[in-house]
């Protein structure tokens, strides 16, 4: 009996919340979706190049074309280095490329490398990467750097240097450096480690040819050894999301799903972002800017495993963007449409996804391909998005209706997420008439999108309204008040209450856009701001994770009552800015409950909590402050405070205006 006790001690330890024994739900709870907090991340305001995705060169792949945002073609974030007065000329060429998905590369004509002057012994002709407005190294940090070579003639000496700028005609000082034998006459990869002696926001990386002739360069990169375990997406930014605790991931758009800059022909292809680094086909996005694709399908999939999130990958259906040749918001702008004839092929498209993510790798070639990038195991796909926001016009339901049908006879398994159309929210047309489609069909999960004042989401409920009896759910995948303030985060919280009050119809929900880099910001407001070395929370984000760390499977809607509601009231009503909501999880064995008051009066709530079976203590997170705070560059006012309070089980709350009080008990 002794040793029993002793190993389920050590299996209580081992695993921790996971060995918690499921309870019984207490009476008067409902059950709602334990999904309904996650992140949609769209490659918009350089969230990915620059971002998310750790590479510190830009442009390494030499891919970027006159038409993307700076104009300066494949020299773009290049620039050519002589010291000791170095000969030689630069071309950018696409004959005989690594492959053609990415044929682009720079050719190096060394004409002259011996010292003209003095240099400090610097010399050789080669070219320089600024990266993404500077390189952000540390001190004693590793960088694995490596490049596609293909020499010409006698092996070539190629010296490569992580240094800090002095200024017009000076030569950087070194922070690291490594010399590589350029000896192959074909393409070859080249790799060293870079280990920075010192701090520094804004290196440059350099490669310098030391001998005379012709080399040709391709593919470089600089990456962080120390990544998000390991996967190579930027730390501090991926802890952000983790810290969310989201249940889920929509990918890779928003409206970057129908395309690039260039129009919906040249649209994001799932198929091309996997594989090798050198093997991607990068694109100039809906945003005006170049991806690189370093951060593809696989890195996505990865990257919800590692955050225990639901991946939620998103395809086209053959329709446009409804913003399209600038037809943004015109009912009468004429959508660009694959032919029917052509349709098997995007139908293929997505039944490859789903046999690369959850195939046998043994007898399926795209699980094959998911196994020889390192893994073997199916990632378990379970939805599938087909279409964002696109118009709901006569042609978007032809040919989303001929994929739906198609796909489900081959993998009725997967849940597939439709669309409800743009501004999808109540008096818009595209709304009847996407809820119109998905009751014909059956879909489970229909996709909603809006972005609104905060008045918006402090006067309406419209969940509260749907139909009780639809089979469709609701995943509200695109939302945000129009600005940053606080009162902005508590409009969108309170509206999340009552999305928890109605979550046995909403499945899921995801804020948008998730990430904007400073100075490159396509779209405002965001949940995360960031530039080189920090991410800067927002009000919305805190309120997000609050959210996201109280998932559960039920709501309580009678235990909190405030001052001056009559008995039975359910927070929050339309145009009542204040609310609560109790949520159970029986699997964590944890009861939340949050209050969100978005008044300038303080309001008192009564708590009643007898039903459950609480423990002592209790974690009490507060979010508080001005109706206009907001968190910025320069200062960020609001972030979370936390202490643990004695456990009560009835008991009064004052909630200070424009405020925000979680309350977490363990049961």
């Amino acid at each position: 009996m002794k040793r029993m006790t002793l190993v389920a001690l050590f299996v209580a330890t081992t695993l921790g919340l996971s060995a918690q024994k499921p309870m019984n739900a207490p009476k008067g709870g409902k059950a709602i979706s334990d999904e309904l907090i996650g992140i949609f991340f769209e490659d918009i305001s350089s969230s990915a190049d620059g971002g998310l995705y750790a590479e510190l060169v830009q442009n390494g792949s030499f891919e970027y074309s006159p038409s993307d945002r700076d104009g300066w073609g494949a020299g773009t974030s290049w620039k050519q280095v002589r010291p000791g007065h170095s000969l030689g000329t630069l071309e950018v060429r696409k004959d005989n490329g690594i492959h053609p998905n990415n044929p682009t590369y720079m050719r190096l004509h060394v004409e002259r490398v011996k010292e003209f002057y003095d240099y400090n012994g610097w010399k050789g002709f080669g070219i320089e990467n600024e990266g993404f407005k500077g390189i952000s190294v540390k001190a004693g940090a590793k960088y694995d750097f490596s490049v596609f070579l293909r020499n010409y003639g006698t092996a070539k000496q190629v010296r490569v240097v992580l240094g800090i700028p002095q200024g017009w005609g000076k030569d950087p000082k070194v922070l690291a450096e490594a010399t590589i034998n350029a000896d192959s006459k074909n393409w070859k990869k080249y790799d060293a480690v870079l280990t920075s002696s010192e701090d520094c926001t804004n290196a440059i990386l350099q490669m310098l040819i030391l001998n005379q002739g012709d080399i040709d360069v391709d593919m470089v990169s600089l990456m962080p050894q120390d990544t998000y375990k390991g996967h190579g997406l930027r730390k501090d930014l991926a802890q952000a999301l983790a810290d969310l605790q989201p249940k889920f991931m929509r990918f890779p758009g928003g409206c970057v799903v129908h395309g690039g800059g260039d129009g919906f022909w040249d649209t994001y292809r799932w198929k091309t972002t996997i594989g090798p680094k050198e093997t991607r086909r990068g694109l100039k996005n809906t945003w005006g800017y170049h991806q690189s694709m370093g951060l593809g399908y696989y890195e996505y999939f990865q990257f919800c495993e590692d955050l225990n999130m639901e991946p939620v990958p998103i395809l086209p259906c053959g329709v446009s963007c409804q913003g399209t040749n600038g037809g943004w918001g015109m009912k009468n702008q004429a959508q660009e449409v694959v032919p029917m004839s052509e349709m098997d092929e995007w139908v293929a498209e997505a039944i490859d996804l789903i046999e690369w993510a959850n195939g046998d790798p043994t007898t399926n070639k795209w699980a094959k391909m998911r196994a020889d990038a390192g893994h073997p195991k199916p990632f378990g796909l379970k939805y599938l998005g087909i279409g964002n926001e696109e118009r709901i016009s006569p042609e978007f339901c032809e040919r989303f209706t001929y994929m739906y049908k198609k796909i489900m006879a081959v993998h009725p398994e997967i849940v597939i997420v439709g669309t409800a159309g743009p501004g999808s929210h109540p008096g818009n047309p595209d709304l009847e008439n996407g809820w119109k489609l998905a009751e014909e069909l059956g879909m489970p999960i229909i996709d909603e999108h809006y972005y609104e004042p905060n008045t918006y989401f402090l006067n309406n409920r419209q969940y509260d309204k749907y139909p009780r009896d639809r089979k469709t759910k609701v995943y509200l995948g695109e939302y945000a008040a129009k600005d940053k303030k606080l009162i902005d985060a508590l409009a969108e919280g309170l509206y999340l209450l009552h999305v928890e009050r109605n979550a046995d119809i909403v499945c899921m929900t995801s804020y948008a856009p998730l990430f904007a880099k400073k100075d490159a910001t396509n779209w405002n407001p965001d949940m995360i701001y960031f530039d080189n070395e920090r991410p800067y929370l927002t009000c919305s984000y805190y309120v997000q994770q609050l959210f996201g760390q109280s998932s559960g499977q039920y709501f309580y809607g009678d235990c909190v009552q405030f001052e001056g509601d009559k008995a039975g009231i359910i927070q929050p009503q339309a145009d009542v800015h204040y609310g609560q909501s109790v949520i159970l999880n029986v699997k964590t064995r944890k009861l939340y409950v949050k209050l969100i008051n978005a008044t300038d009066k303080e309001k008192e709530a009564d708590i009643n909590l007898s039903r459950f079976p609480i423990k002592k203590n209790c974690i009490k997170t507060v979010l508080v402050g001005s109706a206009d705070d907001e968190n910025n560059y320069e200062k960020q006012p609001i972030a979370p405070q936390k202490e643990t309070i004695k456990a009560k089980k009835k008991f009064d709350i004052d909630l200070k205006p424009y405020s925000m009080v979680m309350l977490e008990y363990q049961l």
